[in-house]
């Protein structure tokens, strides 16, 4: 989907990639410009609902619900198939980075190095997981692997992939967790509850409390998304509700006065300043910022994954929900409030409630479904027969058996090659095979 981890470095990030898994296959988008995206890839594998492309290189990650236990990874420009693994249960998410490639089973998870897919790591006997719910830093210099340390509270393991070795452990919720992000300079990390009340940032390596957010507090609500804004400035929510929720992180400068100076941070310091003299329960709430922007979706109760970006200069919210459609909506960095729908998108079915959108959201007429060009058009060579690297076995040190090295792989010599080292990476989406909806972050 759209990307959100989603880079920061003081550079500006273009949101260039979307992938899109669906019964009948699976679609990869460029998105350069508010009004144009472009299907740039089709390919006709049955049932997929997990592909995760490295950023915007040709490497691409595919498991179908046809065999679970099976990732297949591809050169989608040459039509070829790089090399498949397989696990001894199915695959429920596959994480990857420039130096790492991680997949994670219920209660297991290999951690592979991306240039040879040897096998580094096995964390064996981690606490049941059945969504898959993991994250990974895109900033390979730390490749920082967050994940749940329990299955009855939202506690989280954040491990270092790089140096294999376990970097914090952090108490974050009284409830299990439902969603994981790290902002793209891997110093932060946000999480959100199965409750989906309050959403939390830490500091990466230490763990430190550095904001809470509150969502709503008339109900609870199903997390589906976390992303942080390029520049790490905004980090925004998505869930099965109506409203997207974007929330501002004011930064304290040396002097401990908000850089930022606003009447509402000014406000904030003193609400915090007295709730050191009032019940905990209260301090509590005084505490949690409220959403600086948000948008108010036609429906309710699919789900969607949203993310930040800036798209020809401007920062844009971009939302995907599970009947096919992706918005894309104008934010006031300086003043937040509603933000305003600039375009829709259509990514397969049909529009039949355009007119009403339009009508409600004061929008742009939407673009129709993309038609992408075919696996074989695409294709720059013939395909050649697949590599195959199945795991041959696990042990209880955690990998002192290896994966099989990828005989003639391409990228065995060096590193992954990207066609852009600036790219911004993507987050991608997939529907399930009862055709609802599934997001997943890449």
């Amino acid at each position: 989907m759209p990307c959100t981890r989603t880079c920061t470095r003081n550079v500006i990030c273009m949101c260039r990639s979307l992938a899109l898994g669906t019964k009948t296959g699976y679609k990869l988008f460029s998105l350069t410009m508010v009004e144009m995206l472009d299907c740039i890839h089709e390919s006709e594998t049955a049932d997929v609902y997990i592909v995760e492309r490295l950023f915007s290189s040709s490497l691409v990650v595919v498991v179908s619900s046809a065999m679970p236990q099976r990732m297949n990874i591809y050169h989608f420009k040459k039509g070829t198939e790089i090399c498949n693994y397989s696990y001894p249960n199915s695959i429920l998410a596959v994480k990857l980075n420039r130096h790492r490639l991680v997949v994670c089973l219920d209660e297991s998870i290999y951690i592979h190095n991306i240039k040879d897919m040897k096998l580094l790591k096995t964390l064996l006997n981690t606490p049941s997981n059945p969504s898959g719910l993991c994250a990974l830093s895109i900033n390979h210099s730390n490749s920082y692997l967050a994940y749940p340390g329990s299955a009855t509270i939202g506690e989280i393991v954040v491990y270092d992939a790089n140096n294999l070795n376990t970097v914090t452990m952090i108490p974050a919720h009284d409830s299990p967790l439902a969603a994981l992000t790290f902002n793209t300079s891997a110093t932060k990390l946000a999480s959100a509850s199965e409750r989906g009340t309050v959403i939390r940032v830490f500091s990466i390596p230490e763990g430190l409390r550095l904001f809470e957010f509150r969502r709503g507090m008339k109900r609870y609500v199903n997390i589906s998304s976390l992303s942080f804004s390029p520049d790490g400035q905004f980090l925004c929510a998505s869930s099965n509700t109506e409203t997207v929720h974007i929330f501002k992180l004011e930064q304290l400068g040396p002097s401990g006065v908000d850089e930022a100076g606003t009447w509402t941070a000014y406000v904030g310091k003193m609400f915090s300043a007295a709730s050191s003299y009032l019940p905990a329960q209260v301090s509590g709430m005084m505490s949690q910022d409220r959403a600086f922007a948000t948008v108010h979706l036609v429906t309710s109760g699919q789900r969607n994954i949203c993310t930040l970006a800036m798209i020809q200069k401007l920062p844009r919210l971009l939302v995907a929900t599970a009947d096919g459609q992706l918005f894309v909506y104008n934010v006031d960095p300086l003043d937040g409030g509603e933000c305003t729908l600039a375009h829709k998108h259509r990514l397969f079915g049909t529009d039949d409630d355009q007119d009403e959108v339009a009508k409600t959201e004061g929008s742009e007429v939407a673009g129709p479904a993309q038609t992408c060009p075919s696996y074989a058009a695409t294709a720059a060579l013939p395909a050649s027969g697949p590599v195959t690297a199945t795991l041959t076995g696990y042990s209880e040190d955690g990998g002192a058996k290896r994966g099989e090295v990828i005989p003639e792989h391409e990228f065995a010599a060096g590193p992954v090659c990207l066609d852009d080292e600036n790219e911004f990476p993507p987050i991608n989406w997939c529907r399930d095979g009862t055709g609802g909806g599934q997001a997943r972050p890449s």
